[in-house]
């Protein structure tokens, strides 16, 4: 657990490191990828060469004898939402760092780069059930609370649920978002409310894994504790059969959420916690905008 005084100070950090990341890299980025999504309607005025025939208004053209045309305009604000893993296996982390610190610091990321373009942000923490909710809202110093939410928030149960997380997210929130879901994803049941979603939002899934996530090293008996149930079993990392039957389970778990994702018509990165995920991430903007 980190005092007051070192989350403070981590909060500043993040600020200075996600505001050098959201001017130099992101602005541009983040913009085009999101902006123009959505459109609203603005007003009828009378058809000029070249509108689209398939925007006049038949009932206005008809009241005044010659056709009228309606306008939309693109929506500046949107909404971001992070739905963020905080379970028991989001602690775990043998490289560079543990994927809950990488979650923190791309949520703050997002948080500052929406902040920037005068939009809204909020955030729900999730394990095996919402833990906590932050309504969207705008500013620097909603930002910072979020960032100090991202760095201090304790789960009270331990395992992962992300269809408790997404049925929320689908009831508390009526206008389109964009949702980031940071997790690791070792979850399954979630395809029926992620689709339910996906019709709705735009969202983008970021897996965070670990090197030993997927590959368990040749070390012998091992003593591994399951982060989530709390199960403690003896392992033997020798065996070839075991390090294989172990990364096969790596796979099923990462077919499954590729998938799913697929099938929702969504996005999902994939992020190793050992990688830059400032390329990774711009790299998807950057690849939304063509």
């Amino acid at each position: 657990m980190l005092t007051t005084k070192e989350i403070l100070k981590k909060v500043r950090e993040l600020e200075i490191k996600s505001k050098k990341l959201t001017s130099d890299l992101f602005t541009g980025e983040y913009h085009s990828a999101f902006k123009g999504k959505g459109m609203s309607f603005k007003e009828v005025r009378e058809y000029a060469a070249g509108d689209d025939i398939r925007f006049i208004d038949w009932n206005v053209s008809a009241r005044f004898g010659h056709p009228f045309s309606k306008v939309f305009e693109e929506e500046r604000e949107l909404t971001v939402m992070l739905l963020v893993d905080i379970s028991g296996s989001s602690l775990f982390g043998t490289t560079h760092a543990r994927k809950r610190d990488v979650i923190t610091e791309i949520g703050a990321v997002l948080s500052f780069s929406a902040v920037n373009n005068a939009d809204k942000i909020g955030v729900i923490f999730y394990s095996d059930k919402v833990e906590a909710y932050i309504p969207p809202k705008k500013g620097r110093q909603h930002a910072l609370y979020i960032v100090r939410e991202l760095l201090s928030k304790q789960p009270k149960s331990q395992g992962t649920q992300l269809s408790a997380a997404l049925r929320f997210f689908n009831n508390s929130t009526r206008q389109k978002s964009i949702a980031f879901i940071l997790s690791d994803f070792i979850d399954s049941s979630y395809e029926h409310t992620l689709r339910v979603a996906s019709k709705k939002h735009d969202i983008i899934g970021i897996k965070l894994y670990d090197k030993m996530d997927m590959q368990l090293p040749d070390a012998g008996m091992l003593q591994v504790q399951d982060a989530e149930t709390g199960i403690t079993k003896w392992v033997d990392s020798s065996s070839s059969f075991v390090r294989y039957q172990y990364q096969q389970e790596f796979f099923r778990l990462t077919e499954y959420s590729t998938q799913t994702f697929k099938k929702a018509g969504s996005d999902l990165l994939h992020l190793r916690t050992d990688e830059d995920y400032v390329k990774v991430l711009q790299k998807f903007f950057i690849s939304r905008n063509r």
